[in-house]
């Protein structure tokens, strides 16, 4: 099966290749004291503490999250494939969707029937899913 390329202009390819560059450096946010207990777990959380030197951004302490690590706005929230990911959930969704500049995601809740009439609807509209069901054949 042949993957569906999005119709993109030549500033937008670059840019996208900019933010995917930019990915790859980006370090991996994690919460203060995050190794320190368990129970914290290490999703980002922004340092509050009146003394935390996280907070200060001191340079022996992790990176904080900062507006300077964003990606380029243009192709800010596009899928790495540059296609704008759309969420559905049955058939009937699929009518207003731009198959050059928009891709599906199929809800998790959907069930197997559901999603094999959205994927084959999709197939025949030519529109890019991009979670589909894994199939052997």
């Amino acid at each position: 099966m042949v993957k569906l390329k999005p119709k993109l202009s030549d500033e937008e390819r670059r840019l996208l290749k900019i933010r995917n560059e930019l990915n790859r450096k980006r370090p991996w946010f994690r919460r203060q004291e995050w190794f320190r207990y368990k129970r914290l777990g290490d999703a980002w959380r922004r340092p509050k503490g009146k003394h935390s030197k996280m907070r200060e951004h001191k340079g022996y302490r992790p990176p904080v999250v900062d507006s300077g690590y964003r990606g380029p706005k243009k192709v800010r929230g596009l899928h790495p494939s540059g296609f704008r990911e759309v969420l559905v959930y049955n058939p009937r969704e699929l009518e207003g969707i731009n198959p050059e500049r928009e891709a599906i995601r199929i809800a998790s809740r959907v069930g197997v029937r559901k999603r094999m009439e959205i994927e084959k609807k999709a197939k025949e509209m030519n529109i890019r899913v991009l979670n589909p069901m894994l199939r052997g054949d």
